[in-house]
């Protein structure tokens, strides 16, 4: 091979990205969860400075293993789209290995969603609503009332949600990091602040298309038994669209944009301080 094509395998080598085992994207997705917790609670809960961090135990003990299944769900589309590791995926396949993730983090994302939402409604109607006693005891009597399928109500349209939008989200990620990243250097040495960049505005993308499908999700977990049929999705949308109207389905956009950008921000450096901890820890993995 020619000194000039050495070079542009040089260059091309360069600027892959290092095999990723699914093990390591595991943990130090785990890790990222954390990070987005750590920064987004304090958003939900500004009620003083000793409060910020309120009752964040029982959310991280949810976040970080839906987000090490989610980095693990997106790195395995990697690898199934990806049998060739010097040659860049593109868009698509990003998208395609994203929309993977959200199949996989849809198995604990719905039942907890499903629980958090009746509690949520619970709290805002006051003493006289009380039914469940907490998450567990929602939990439970749902599953005595109707069964699993209680719990997982509103599976389909957490999926009409996760996949499309982890598809954005990691594919949005993955693009940028990769333009930002100067000719002939690998995107490991991205550096910090444009690593935030990069995640923030995956973040964004994240809820731009989750959002609608996020709104039609909870109206439908939230509604009583019998309300709508099937799946609710039509029903929902139909019902939403005649009462407030299209802009009812980017409601609370404001403040959801406004925790998303820093959350997934840390959320993404976390994820790659983690994996370069794990790299010089255990680098056999």
């Amino acid at each position: 091979m020619g000194e000039l094509g050495e070079l542009e395998l040089e260059l091309l080598q360069g600027n892959q990205e290092k095999h990723i085992s699914l093990l390591k994207n595991f943990v130090a997705g785990g890790a990222g969860g954390a990070c987005l917790l750590f920064v987004g609670h304090p958003l939900d809960t500004i009620k003083g400075l000793l409060g910020l961090y309120k009752g964040m135990g029982a959310p991280l003990a949810s976040v970080a293993p839906m987000m090490a299944i989610s980095f693990f769900g997106f790195g395995l589309g990697k690898q199934l789209l990806q049998p060739d590791s010097t040659k860049t995926l593109m868009p698509t396949q990003l998208f395609l290995s994203g929309c993977l993730a959200g199949v996989f983090t849809t198995v604990i994302v719905c039942p907890g969603e499903r629980v958090k939402c009746l509690l949520q409604v619970q709290a805002s109607g006051g003493q006289q609503a009380v039914r469940y006693a907490g998450p567990l005891d929602c939990a439970l009597k749902l599953y005595k009332t109707q069964g699993i399928r209680s719990i997982y109500k509103g599976t389909t349209l957490t999926l009409i949600r996760d996949v499309p939008s982890n598809g954005a989200y990691f594919m949005a990620y993955d693009f940028l990091k990769h333009k930002m990243t100067a000719e002939g250097e690998s995107v490991s040495q991205l550096s910090t602040p444009k690593i935030l960049l990069c995640g923030g505005i995956a973040g964004i993308c994240n809820w731009i298309v989750g959002l609608p499908p996020d709104v039609l999700k909870t109206n439908f977990q939230t509604a009583p038994d019998g309300r709508y049929r099937g799946t609710g999705l039509l029903d929902v949308l139909r019902e939403l669209l005649r009462d407030e109207g299209p802009r009812a389905l980017y409601k609370g956009s404001n403040a959801v944009f406004l925790r998303a950008f820093p959350a997934n921000a840390a959320c993404f450096l976390g994820y790659e301080l983690a994996l370069e901890c794990l790299n010089w820890l255990a680098p056999t993995w």
